[in-house]
């Protein structure tokens, strides 16, 4: 089970050009099974690639489930999960706090085969220290990744906006398996894309979840699409796997 997490910054490269298609390709270089994407703006009335989040799926042929958070000239702009399995319920936890930007925490539930459901938690934490200590006790110590309804392993990835190491790291690492970048990657940096200063972008995962492999896409076309790059996990759960993930082209590693 390949799954991408990928702050697409509304599909405005760092050379200023807006291209969702741009972002397409990119995804389409992956081939992934599960997408969490971050800073999506969708704009029902206008073009068709001005609604990021269908055109992306409708394009990659997924289904789609959207979290808005807020308006973002004129459309919905907020998280969104691709998936090649089917979706069963979605909720957006409103992890905002009072006086900065608000946020989400957009949970999806897919059906993996065998009666099997991944929890998956798409996360975009705000920007400020205070800010994400707040956030770190709403994710780990209410309704959201204690949840009574889950059954299922769970998967949390995102934007976390961690400069260094903090609570956030800290309390979700004690609940979940943290995945450490510099074993897979061989670097403890990934953000911004094109010369990494620091490391933002996450995945924490239940023990009935296996991390066989991660990688960041880091070619020429993703360097410029989004101030981030795309991070690839690929999954094992107890043997099963996604359909047609053995035949699809790896992700290209820093």
């Amino acid at each position: 089970m390949r799954v991408v997490t990928y702050n697409v910054h509304r599909c405005r490269g760092i050379d200023g050009r807006y291209s969702p298609r741009r972002v397409l390709e990119v995804l389409q270089e992956i081939s992934p099974d599960v997408v969490a994407l971050q800073e999506v703006v969708s704009k029902s009335e206008a073009e068709r690639h001005d609604d990021q989040a269908r055109f992306l799926a409708e394009e990659l042929g997924l289904q789609l489930a959207v979290g808005h958070n807020r308006k973002f000239r004129g459309g919905d702009y907020g998280n969104v999960v691709l998936s090649r399995f089917p979706l069963g319920n979605t909720r957006n936890y409103d992890i905002s706090v009072r006086g900065r930007e608000r946020r989400g925490c957009f949970r999806a539930d897919l059906s993996v085969g065998d009666g099997r459901t991944l929890h998956l938690f798409n996360v975009h934490l705000g920007t400020s220290y205070l800010e994400r200590r707040r956030q770190a006790r709403l994710l780990t110590e209410g309704e959201i990744l204690e949840n009574e309804g889950i059954s299922g392993p769970r998967l949390v990835l995102g934007d976390f906006n961690e400069w260094t190491a903090g609570l956030t790291s800290r309390l979700l690492s004690e609940m979940l398996n943290s995945v450490d970048i510099r074993t897979h990657l061989r670097r403890k940096r990934t953000y911004p894309g094109f010369m990494p200063i620091m490391h933002l972008d996450h995945m924490y995962f239940d023990d009935e979840l296996q991390l066989e492999r991660m990688t960041l896409h880091r070619t020429r076309k993703a360097l410029m699409a989004s101030d981030h790059l795309p991070l690839v996990g690929e999954f094992s759960w107890k043997g099963l796997r996604a359909a047609g993930s053995a035949d699809t082209p790896r992700a290209a590693e820093a």
